[in-house]
């Protein structure tokens, strides 16, 4: 008997070119190279805007004046510390633990006591974003001091989200440089459309669940090495060569086995990811302050090389990681670093898509057989 098959209007690979919903957080131009946050240049927010207000921004379609960002610094210093079970849950993982299992883990654990799980009107989501951007920072530092054996700091209520991260991390507050460079840092993971982590959100926060149940299943996608780990991989690509006629050897090496050099092409760009013209500024500065510009400029090398080789251009994370490496920031938290930036974006996602709903239901392309009938056990 034939069957009635209906196929998809378009079938496509991972969903590429397919159009998912409107949105009016954040434009890409690959070709052209253009990421706009609710309609500012990523150039003009990373050189005249904070991550406050970046945050501000994508949550309310508009920048804050001086008193609406003031407010909204006491209440991310008002929400930074964790609560007492939260800390619990932190000094009961292993300390081997993945950071960003943790990190997956801890935003769970903080949905059983927020005042505004059940309540996703629009005042009760703003609360709930603001508290986890001002509890990402806190999460990721507190985990490292413990696994270090170190004492908890507590947070800083008179520094900025970078400033506070490093703090709480180092125990010591952070020079301007440092802090200037990883807010720049912030501003440019904060947001990027509908890519895996937000798009995991989005469909989480279509089926009602609550927000904190959205953001839990966006670092879980975020987890993966072809999201978020890239910068780990480089950096960990820099350190195993050592110096740069290594480096270039390796590439070359890999390239001619047909394998993918880590922080270079994007699904999306098809020219410079214009993140990383700014993270390789601030590679080169941080650098040169710290009188260490070596990883900066093995990084250099290889740019050439694998542009005339494969025609790839850096991504937003080739020049993150030594960025982060020179400010003494451990590995394996630099993908924990994308989630305390994007969290205003993914924050941001939850919003719109629970602000004129319908649940995420893609149709698949079914290619198993038909008319197929159960055997007996005995007779199989």
């Amino acid at each position: 008997m034939s069957q009635a098959v209906s196929s998809p209007a378009k079938n496509s690979a991972g969903l590429e070119g397919v159009v998912a919903a409107p949105s009016e957080i954040c434009f890409i131009d690959g070709i052209a190279g253009r990421l706009i946050y609710r309609g500012y240049e990523i150039a003009d927010l990373v050189e005249n805007a904070t991550f406050e207000e970046t945050a501000y921004l994508l949550w309310h379609n508009r920048l804050p004046n001086r008193a609406e960002l003031t407010e909204l610094r006491a209440q991310l210093a008002a929400n930074a510390a964790l609560p007492p079970h939260t800390i619990a849950v932190l000094k009961v993982l292993p300390k081997g633990a993945d950071p960003m299992d943790v990190l997956r883990t801890t935003v769970s654990s903080l949905a059983s006591l927020d005042p505004d799980l059940h309540s996703d009107d629009s005042e009760a989501n703003l609360r709930k974003a603001t508290r986890l951007t001002a509890q990402f920072p806190t999460i990721v530092a507190s985990f490292h001091r413990l696994r270090q054996g170190k004492k908890l700091m507590e947070p800083d209520p008179g520094l900025g989200i970078a400033a506070n991260f490093l703090y709480l991390l180092n125990g010591k507050k952070p020079h301007d440089t440092l802090t200037r460079v990883l807010d720049a840092a912030l501003v440019l993971h904060a947001e990027h459309g509908f890519n895996a982590s937000t798009f995991a959100a989005r469909v989480t926060a279509a089926t009602l669940a609550d927000m904190h149940a959205a953001i839990t299943a966006a670092v879980a996608a975020l987890k993966g090495p072809l999201h978020g780990g890239a910068n780990q991989e480089v950096m960990q690509l820099l350190l195993d060569c050592g110096d740069a006629d290594a480096a270039e050897q390796r590439v070359r090496t890999m390239l001619a086995n047909g394998e993918k050099i880590p922080g270079f092409g994007h699904r999306v760009y098809r020219t410079v990811d214009p993140r990383a013209t700014f993270l390789r500024k601030m590679s080169k500065q941080l650098g040169e302050a710290a009188g260490n510009t070596k990883w900066y400029e093995m990084s250099e090398r290889l740019i050439p090389i694998v542009k005339e080789l494969k025609n790839k251009d850096p991504n937003v994370d080739f020049f993150s990681a030594s960025a982060y490496y020179t400010m003494g920031i451990p590995i394996d938290l630099y993908t924990p670093i994308f989630a305390i930036a994007r969290i205003a974006g993914w924050t941001a996602h939850v919003m719109e898509q629970q602000s004129n709903n319908r649940i995420i239901r893609p149709q698949d392309d079914y290619r198993g057989p038909f008319d197929r009938k159960v055997v007996p056990i005995d007779q199989r």
